[in-house]
């Protein structure tokens, strides 16, 4: 859903410079072996303006944000389980990750806080895009190469509220993922399950959850081609979403969700999301009964950096008023 882009109250925002002082207001060293690496991105990065895309709402047990401006997320990567924290400190950007997957996860920082993306190759065209592109410097594009951490909890969100989709990740992770390797236990951070375990989860426990059939179904198509999935976090975006689109109930608004974090995908614009065409529609033609189609039409001149126009728009708050109460989440627990 359109408001998961909404701008996040905990924000830490570093510039380039020279390295501040190392450890100065870090968290306190975990329990367990782990390394470290720091980094100068040489732009500023707003660690909640490129990060926050990957949490799936406040509860999210594989995302949290502490008190100090610290990033935790867990990972299933190629190597393991892994647990990273960054954070930004003077000009830099600390990062400790612990775990099997620790190593994959400190290469792959830079790339995660938006190294291979190219905000400059976007050129505003509306006033409301420049004016939010000069107040949010620090956004970038996250890449960050897992296509199943993702795809995943898209799909979870076809076609119910954001808080359904929220709560059945929440559940469902909480119960058949495992503890994050290294975190402090007051986060209660959790890894996603591994493909064979969600595929064994039995079906009156995604009832519980309050995912109905037709997800869970397409849940458990993906996570038996899993390794072939996961392939196209190295694809270009197109060929990605082709690849994504070949499983039986992911279409193009599930593989733009997707390729958009692994993939850093700055024109993969979603298609078929029930608030965005009115949000884009309302923000550069007045219009907040926008179609798709009337939406692609308005992003043509953003072509080839779509997505970053979407996200640009809903950073502005420039949103149409409500009409009507919010839409009453379903239980089909309760059924």
């Amino acid at each position: 859903m359109a408001g998961r882009y909404a701008p996040r109250p905990t924000r830490t925002t570093v510039r380039g410079g020279a390295v501040g002082v190392p450890g100065r207001g870090a968290v306190p060293a975990q329990p367990g072996s782990s390394r470290g690496r720091t980094w100068t991105p040489p732009w500023p990065v707003d660690l909640g303006l490129t990060l926050g895309p990957l949490r799936r709402g406040p509860g999210d047990p594989t995302f949290r944000t502490t008190s100090d401006g610290s990033v935790w997320r867990t990972c299933r990567t190629p190597s393991g389980p892994g647990t990273l924290r960054v954070a930004a400190r003077g000009g830099a950007v600390e990062a400790e990750a612990w775990g099997s997957g620790a190593e994959w996860l400190l290469d792959r920082l830079p790339e995660l806080l938006g190294e291979r993306d190219d905000p400059d190759a976007f050129t505003p065209r509306h006033r409301l895009l420049a004016l939010t592109r000069r107040r949010r410097p620090g956004l970038r594009l996250t890449r960050t190469g897992l296509v199943m951490e993702s795809l995943i909890p898209s799909i979870l969100e076809q076609k119910v509220t954001t808080d359904e989709a929220y709560r059945a990740w929440r559940m469902l992770v909480r119960t058949y993922g495992e503890p994050a390797p290294g975190g402090p236990p007051a986060l209660r951070l959790y890894v996603m399950p591994e493909p064979r375990t969600w595929a064994l989860i039995p079906s009156w426990e995604w009832h519980r959850a309050g995912v109905d059939t037709k997800r869970s179904s397409t849940v458990l198509r993906a996570v038996r081609v899993a390794r072939r999935l996961e392939e196209a976090a190295a694809m270009e975006p197109e060929d990605a979403r082709r690849r994504l689109e070949l499983i039986p109930g992911i279409g193009p608004w599930t593989s733009a969700e997707t390729v958009q974090r692994s993939n850093g995908a700055a024109d993969a614009v979603t298609v078929g999301d029930y608030h965005l065409p009115g949000i884009v529609g309302h923000a550069l033609a007045g219009n907040r009964d926008a179609d798709d189609a009337e939406m692609l039409e308005l992003l043509e001149p953003y072509a080839g950096q779509r997505h970053r126009a979407a996200r640009l728009i809903l950073l502005s708050g420039h949103t149409p008023p409500r009409r009507a109460p919010r839409m009453t989440p379903g239980d089909i627990a309760a059924l």
